[in-house]
């Protein structure tokens, strides 16, 4: 079946909740999927970007508790559902040693240097931090805390802080099996999730409804795509690959996707909607670039090692990238513009409403 970008990125943009905002953050869909925070202050960006009003500086993103800030995909800090956490933990569990490995980034050396063992480093690591967070701390603390509870294997040479210490990837990956969840930025400041159960058992959940949740938003996807979105190796995430998948072509590239996805792709409507998204957007999450962004030149713009800009949405097509500066109360949106410019709307004053800035300028 033949599909084309025009109709899966319409269908992506009604899925992502850009088209019809939510009332409230519980019903903002990505949620369930979980929406990055990175770098820090993107995430109430990309919240207010499906809400129908913005949320403001001082509103607090976890609800109230409704949803928590911990590190799951990749390591890298999400808000997720405070309900989804214990599931989300089992998911985020290498099922081998290879999974392990793969999703520490540990290539043959370091795994031979660690006893070949990646999969007990991650229970390891994670009954380490659970033993040593039974307080507030910030990440460096917990950092030299987890390093005196660990083997010195886990605790390799840094060179950039010129002392032995935990992986900084490891500390991470095992942060939600451990109960550890994030709060403010300026320190970061990490604590106990209340009342949480422990790491997951060895033969726990997989992958199976992580992927099918990634292919509600990001469908068609490759077994590839799936994989570096969980951070492991496609071997990895294969066995829990739901089997009903459809497989299509769009443009001419293979891919596959849950048959009730394929009929609300071929039903998709397009929509005219311009939207500011920042970096680590939920919609910038998806592997397929070229599919997002058919320009090699403009996806090298947008996804740097460090400090990518926020997009300009405009329909299914990113047409720009923009930056802000803060100069008193005064948010400075500066548009990059890959095409014709488009009508912004009223998409700078809601991003200065995010950011506490009485006044915007759009240069």
């Amino acid at each position: 079946m033949d599909l084309t970008r025009e109709q899966v990125l319409t269908h992506r943009l009604h899925a992502h909740g850009l088209v019809e905002r939510a009332s409230a953050l519980t019903d903002v869909a990505v949620l369930d999927l979980g929406v990055q925070n990175s770098p820090p202050g993107s995430l109430p960006v990309a919240l207010s970007a499906r809400l129908r009003e913005p949320l403001g500086p001082d509103e607090d993103p976890t609800d109230g508790g409704a949803f928590t800030l911990v590190w799951s995909h990749r390591g890298a800090p999400h808000l997720h559902r405070t309900a989804d956490l214990p599931a989300l933990a089992a998911a985020c569990w290498p099922r081998d040693d290879a999974d392990a490995a793969a999703r520490l980034g540990w290539q043959k050396a370091r795994a031979a240097a660690s006893g070949g063992a990646a999969r007990s480093a991650f229970r390891t690591a994670a009954d380490a931090v659970r033993s040593v967070l039974t307080a507030p701390m910030t990440k460096s603390e917990l950092s030299t805390a987890a390093t005196a509870a660990v083997p010195a294997e886990l605790s390799p040479y840094c060179a950039a802080c010129e002392v032995h210490h935990i992986g900084e990837q490891l500390l991470r990956v095992t942060g939600l099996a451990a109960g550890v969840r994030l709060r403010g930025a300026r320190p970061l400041v990490l604590e106990p999730i209340p009342d949480w159960p422990g790491p997951p058992a060895d033969d726990a959940a997989g992958t199976a409804a992580l992927q099918r949740s990634y292919l509600r938003f990001f469908a068609p996807s490759t077994e590839v795509e799936i994989a570096s979105f969980l951070g492991t190796s496609r071997a990895a995430a294969a066995p829990d690959r739901p089997d009903d998948l459809v497989a299509v072509r769009v443009e001419g590239r293979a891919a596959a996707a849950p048959p009730e996805v394929v009929d609300a792709v071929r039903a998709a409507e397009p929509v005219p909607v311009v939207r500011l998204l920042p970096p680590s957007d939920p919609w910038l999450q998806s592997r397929d670039r070229e599919v997002l962004v058919p320009d090699a030149a403009l996806r090298r713009t947008i996804w740097k090692p460090i400090g990518s800009p926020g997009v300009v949405l405009s329909g299914i097509d990113v047409v720009g990238t923009w930056r802000t500066k803060q100069r008193g109360r005064t948010l400075r949106v500066e548009i990059a513009w890959s095409g014709p410019p488009v009508d912004l709307g009223d998409e700078p004053e809601r991003l200065a409403a995010v950011r506490g800035a009485s006044g915007v300028e759009v240069v």
